[in-house]
């Protein structure tokens, strides 16, 4: 049956948080099948692990009946190489982010996955127009049609995480339903449609986003996380009244110091923040010292077991 975006099979690389939440969704909503890979076997354990116990859930509260729960689960399949997913019509990367990682893993893409499937990253932060130069063959013109056949290809699809939360938590939050939609300077109107209609059919909302440093949602969030760890480094204020003053104040669901760490991770905050600073050479984008440090001792917030806050993981 035609649909809208012509993604019939997707192939998803990385079991982390994000790509696990990203074949989930794929898998239940928009009814994908999917082909799930990470280098770590562990990983890919933890992810599948992950993805029964939230259908469990689902089932348990009454919002998807066993057999829907059954048929998503039976749409996931795990492969050992990057040469399974040939013939997907769209991969998903979903790895550290990391420019040179990022873009090594599109050139295996180029190199390995049929030449008209889409190429999307997950980054929340890191310039499309960058990852796709990365997957033009060698002595190609990025100007010829070879070239932008290539790299007319790959798009920004920026999920964001919980990225299976598709139900408010409670009165106060909000279900993560947004996916940011960003096009390189190469993609093509195509790309962009069929992204836009797969994310569309996942369940989520799409906003867009030019290709700069932390697209808007970042550019706008990470600055204010950063600017309470320096309130906080400063003196000026502590930890639980930084945080208390957004959520009884602005009703803000958590406060920033929380937010970074508990759904973001306060080593992806430094990692975007440095992203923002070295992309525009705007002082404003500076990290907090504070934060460098909490990096540097391994205090990441809940993933670590501690942060700013301490958790019992």
């Amino acid at each position: 049956m035609s649909i809208a975006h012509g993604i019939k099979r997707l192939g998803v690389l990385g079991a982390g948080q994000m790509g696990t939440g990203i074949a989930f969704v794929s898998a239940l909503h928009a009814k994908v099948p999917v082909l799930l890979h990470d280098k770590s076997a562990h990983q890919v354990s933890k992810g599948i692990t992950l993805i029964d116990k939230l259908l469990a859930k689902d089932v348990s509260k009454g919002r998807l009946q066993p057999s829907d729960a059954e048929e998503a689960r039976a749409r996931i399949q795990t492969v050992d190489a990057i040469e399974a997913m040939r013939d997907v019509d769209m991969v998903v990367e979903a790895v550290t982010e990391n420019l040179d990682l990022k873009r090594a893993i599109f050139r295996e893409f180029a190199a390995k996955i049929r030449p008209d499937a889409i190429l999307a990253t997950n980054t929340s932060s890191i310039s499309i127009t960058k990852i796709a130069g990365a997957v033009i063959p060698e002595g190609v013109s990025a100007a010829g049609e070879e070239g932008k056949a290539a790299s007319g290809r790959v798009v920004g699809l920026h999920f964001f995480n919980p990225v299976p939360v598709m139900w408010p938590i409670d009165a106060m939050h909000e279900c993560q339903k947004l996916v940011e939609l960003i096009s390189a300077v190469q993609t093509s109107q195509d790309t962009l449609d069929r992204s836009r209609a797969f994310a569309e059919a996942c369940g989520k909302e799409v906003a867009t986003s030019q290709d700069v440093p932390g697209f808007v949602s970042n550019a706008l969030l990470m600055p204010f996380i950063n600017e309470a760890i320096m309130c906080l480094e400063k003196g000026v204020a502590t930890r639980d009244d930084i945080d208390k003053t957004f959520r009884l104040g602005m009703a803000h669901p958590m406060g920033p110091l929380q937010l970074g760490e508990l759904l973001i991770g306060l080593d992806t905050c430094l990692f975007i923040q440095q992203t923002l600073y070295k992309g525009t050479s705007d002082s404003k984008y500076r990290p907090s010292v504070l934060l460098e440090r909490m990096v540097d001792a391994q205090y990441l917030g809940k993933k670590s077991g501690r942060g700013f806050y301490e958790y019992n993981n």
